[in-house]
């Protein structure tokens, strides 16, 4: 079975819950407790921008880098945080922007 977890704020989280995810809305200090636990338990795992940005920068990007499991970024539905347009970052880093 094909487990997906998703970390972010309650009013996200409900959508998520009703699609059959496992979700939670940790407190302030504890997201990098419920990141680790998600990471060990899913196979996906989705974060609001806004949760990612209260992450360490390097603990989020090494989860994205590896191969299992998959880490993806999303808007939260209020639209109060944009993640990182990657079309945007990967044409900076290439010198085309």
């Amino acid at each position: 079975m094909f487990r997906t977890s998703f970390l972010g704020d309650r009013i996200s989280a409900v959508g998520f819950r009703l699609g059959g995810a496992s979700v939670d809305s940790p407190p302030s200090g504890e997201e990098e407790q419920a990141f680790a636990a998600a990471l060990a338990n899913s196979d996906l795992v989705i974060v609001t921008a806004e949760f990612a940005g209260r992450l360490p920068g390097d603990r989020l990007a090494a989860a994205q880098a590896g191969h299992e499991p998959l880490v993806l970024v999303i808007e939260d539905v209020r639209g109060l945080c944009q993640p990182t347009d990657i079309a945007v970052t990967l044409r900076r880093q290439l010198g085309m922007a």
